[in-house]
């Protein structure tokens, strides 16, 4: 990557980043479950994500050693997403800030991985880390739709299940998505590939 094209994906970064622990940002993005995680989490995620060439190159090929397919990377990122989506963890998020902090950090931390990782698992490893993320966030989506009590005290039982509803449209986007790079990259395939005699 070019050494400016680098500066500028650390600094967009970094200003997300920022932007997104202001206490005033914060507090909009956490009061209501559907921003909280659909429009907190991603934003953290992204920061992560570019933030990755501000990391010591050297360091950075010590983690490729054990992540050279990208397994370990995404299979990082599937259990951090996990853990995150409980609704206990949004609610002590909330209430502790240790909890907070590690909240941070792991998304963070998923974000840089999922950077590290895509590119490097290649299309049979993106299909087993989507075929695995995309059908939890379908089933917990259904959870919260469907469940007639309160799963996290800190919000209201519309906004569980107006989240429940926004978490099928992202599977489906994000299914959706992959398969338009999926076709795009065939279509590249073909076109490198030389005539027929």
């Amino acid at each position: 990557m070019h050494m400016r094209a680098r500066s500028l994906r650390v600094l967009l970064g970094s200003c997300l980043l920022v932007v997104m622990l202001l206490p005033a940002v914060r507090q909009v993005a956490e009061a209501r479950m559907l921003t909280h995680m659909l429009l907190q989490y991603p934003a953290l995620l992204l920061a992560g994500a570019l933030l990755v060439p501000a990391v010591p190159a050297r360091l950075r090929r010590a983690v490729q050693r054990f992540n050279s397919l990208g397994l370990a990377g995404l299979l990082g990122v599937a259990l951090g997403m996990a853990v995150l989506m409980v609704p206990k963890v949004l609610d002590l998020a909330l209430a502790n800030p240790w909890v907070e902090a590690a909240k941070l950090l792991a998304l963070l931390f998923s974000g840089a991985a999922l950077a590290l990782s895509w590119r490097r698992a290649g299309t049979v490893m993106q299909a087993f880390f989507l075929g695995n993320l995309l059908p939890m966030l379908a089933v917990v989506g259904s959870l919260y739709q469907e469940s007639p009590l309160r799963l996290c005290n800190a919000y209201r039982l519309d906004d569980q299940q107006a989240l429940g509803s926004a978490l099928h449209a992202v599977a489906a986007g994000v299914l959706v998505l992959w398969l338009l790079q999926l076709g795009l990259g065939l279509r590249r395939l073909r076109r490198l590939r030389p005539a027929a005699v």
